[in-house]
């Protein structure tokens, strides 16, 4: 039987298509280079990107969860989970080609490479946040390695989750830097492989939305843990440090306010939409994943803020419930899924809670009260 269902693709990446394809067009010499970066970048990008309603996008090998402790595996009883973290890195020498050559495991000394150390910090981060606020062990809720590929591709414009590894790419050096050197984008890519092992959110359209704003909302949360950072102290920018000095822009997106990230002559103005009365129909995008995705983005700053302090503990905690809790269905759309998080509010703090209220208020500022 033919499914119209895409499930999340083996490559999720953090530059959206449509900045590439302006970067692409680009007729300024001075700017060849970028140009031609992007041309090369979108190349990489395209069998993933180009997936057409009724088939399966191209999909990463995905291994079977173990059972957990206490449950009976093919090879014998699993031992209980440890939180130890396990990172591997490999830098792939700008070739194409994953995962390349090891430059640094667990136990070893740092390089002289700052991919390298970006990249295995940024696992570390990463799992910090899951282990030791949500104990949750690994993405996989069982102690999976961490595994990151550096200097992916030559110039490439971009970084991704391929369904079992992260993926750094070097940047052009006219507009973007290397894709290790912001810890947001670190969190938002392994935050998808978080949902690949529980929600497993389609990647199209509305579902492919949240897909992309809870990556964002993880991504934040992963910078704010290990900056120690407050609602009022955070940015709540997503891809800090990815621009160079010749863009007239901050970062990819903005959570606490959608559409303003960037201005610049060169990548035009941010398009995400901050509320429902202005949300994006399109094809596009994968119907607009890098977009809409500013709307849930908003509710949850608007949640944050409304309850202020650190943004891991309540708010943070309800999204990781609903996320995790079994509840979501694999296309579901902003209205559900905001009664999902006004439910999992009620759970955890009861339904005359300043969470539940915060949550509620929240998703009433960009239209789905």
């Amino acid at each position: 039987m033919t499914t119209n269902r895409r499930m999340t693709p083996a490559r999720c990446t953090i530059v959206p298509p449509y900045l590439l394809e302006r970067l692409a067009a680009l007729s300024d010499e001075s700017l060849a280079h970028a140009a031609e970066s992007a041309r090369r970048s979108l190349l990489v990008d395209a069998p993933f990107r180009e997936v057409r309603a009724g088939e399966q996008p191209p999909m990463a090998p995905r291994t079977a969860l173990p059972p957990t402790a206490g449950e009976s595996g093919g090879a014998g009883t699993v031992s209980a989970v440890t939180g130890v973290v396990r990172r591997t890195i490999w830098s792939a020498g700008n070739r194409e080609t994953l995962p390349g050559d090891i430059v640094r495991r667990e136990a070893d000394a740092p390089t002289a490479d700052p991919a390298v150390t970006e990249a295995f910090d940024g696992l570390g981060d990463t799992h910090a946040l899951l282990w030791q606020v949500f104990d949750r062990a690994s993405i996989d809720g069982h102690d999976l390695p961490l595994d990151a590929s550096v200097h992916y591709g030559r110039d490439y414009d971009n970084a991704f989750w391929d369904g079992t590894r992260m993926v750094f790419g070097d940047g052009d050096g006219q507009i973007f830097t290397r894709f290790t050197a912001s810890l947001s984008v670190i969190g938002h890519e392994l935050a998808h492989g978080v949902t690949q092992y529980t929600a497993n959110l389609d990647y199209v359209g509305q579902s492919g939305a949240l897909n992309e704003s809870i990556s964002d909302v993880f991504g934040a949360l992963v910078e704010q843990y290990t900056l120690r950072q407050s609602v009022e102290e955070a940015s709540w920018l997503i891809g800090l440090g990815l621009f160079t000095d010749q863009v007239e822009g901050s970062a990819l997106r903005s959570m606490s306010h959608p559409g303003t990230a960037y201005d610049d002559d060169i990548l035009g103005t941010d398009p995400q939409p901050a509320h429902m009365r202005d949300y994006i129909e399109t094809d596009d995008d994968n119907g607009g994943v890098h977009l809409n995705s500013g709307i849930p983005n908003r509710a949850f700053y608007l949640a944050a803020q409304a309850l202020g302090g650190n943004a891991w503990e309540a708010a943070g905690q309800i999204w990781f419930d609903t996320l995790t809790g079994g509840g979501l269905a694999h296309d579901v759309e902003f209205a559900a899924f905001a009664e999902a998080t006004a439910r999992a509010a009620i759970t955890r703090y009861g339904d005359d809670s300043a969470e539940h209220r915060a949550v509620v208020e929240g998703w009433a500022g960009v239209g789905l009260g």
